[in-house]
């Protein structure tokens, strides 16, 4: 695997993207396996868009087929949102690093993830 160098990166491009989380987990964020990236990733918001229940949320990194768990079924409460990770304590995704995302309910959680792709 190659990463790039922090210092001598030829190019950082900003991303944002959404999921809807399911009872089965899902990736929201994936490096393959030779990108040539490193992806840094900011923020992880996860909300509750159901007005009256409450559902966990469990978020694990993957390296490879070793999974770490960030977050082990947290409950976010009905009509609030959950901050997994930010710039207070962001990750790196080497090459074939991965993150995903399951719920304790269907259609109850969103998540938004924020991150750079440096090459």
């Amino acid at each position: 695997m190659a990463n790039p160098n922090l210092f001598n990166a030829s190019s950082v491009l900003g991303k944002t993207v959404g999921l809807a989380i399911t009872t089965s987990a899902q990736t929201i964020v994936q490096n393959a396996a030779s990108s040539g990236e490193l992806y840094k990733i900011n923020t992880l918001m996860i909300a509750n868009v159901d007005g009256s229940s409450s559902a966990d949320v469990t978020v694990s990194l993957f390296k490879g087929a070793t999974e770490y768990k960030l977050l082990n079924t947290i409950p976010v409460p009905a009509d609030s949102s959950l901050v997994a990770i930010s710039r207070d304590n962001q990750i790196y995704l080497e090459e074939n690093d991965e993150i995903k995302i399951l719920a304790s309910a269907n259609s109850d959680l969103v998540a938004t993830c924020s991150y750079e792709e440096i090459s």
